[in-house]
């Protein structure tokens, strides 16, 4: 029997049971701080592409609704609303609805108008969105530096989204 005893004593080691608990507690704390890191810029491009879809499509929707027109702009981290004030024939920032208030993108997201009708536009152009609801299709840009998202509307206020894609590096 010492010969057994003394066998047992020599091996050691680790159970599979043990290696396996090791295996799941080091994935719950890899996963843990995955998600504390935040979200990347591919992420955060895509969530910004999605709300900003949504708040033009309900713009274009009120702009009928209230029979006034309506802009947008996007001054480099700055997505603006505006209302055109017929009487001074000029444009003045929106700030009596929640959804169309200035939304401030967060870094690294910039963003900027690039097209209008069919056409280029300077990249802080206001966007005009018609009380009639025949409004030509106009597309914006949010960019970080690794990614390119085009949100545009078409002539029936239906916005699409493209991206996020990889920027294209010089």
């Amino acid at each position: 029997m010492g010969s057994v005893d003394s066998r047992r004593e020599r091996i050691s080691g680790f159970t599979l049971v043990e290696i396996l608990a090791v295996i799941v507690i080091l994935g719950l704390v890899a996963g843990l701080a995955v998600a504390l890191v935040g979200p990347d810029e591919r992420d955060a491009s895509a969530r910004e592409a999605r709300s900003f879809a949504g708040a033009l499509e309900y713009a274009a929707a009120r702009a009928q609704w209230r029979n006034e027109m309506l802009g947008v702009s996007a001054d480099h981290r700055v997505l603006r609303y505006w209302r055109r004030d017929v009487a001074n024939d000029r444009w003045v920032v929106l700030d009596d609805d929640d959804v169309l208030r200035a939304h401030e993108l967060p870094p690294p997201l910039d963003a900027m108008a690039v097209a209008y009708g069919g056409r280029a536009v300077p990249a802080n152009a206001i966007v005009p969105l018609r009380s009639s609801g025949r409004n030509d299709p106009f597309a914006f840009v949010l960019a970080t530096p690794s990614y390119r998202t085009t949100v545009a509307l078409d002539p029936l206020s239906r916005a699409s989204i493209v991206g996020p894609q990889p920027s294209e590096q010089p």
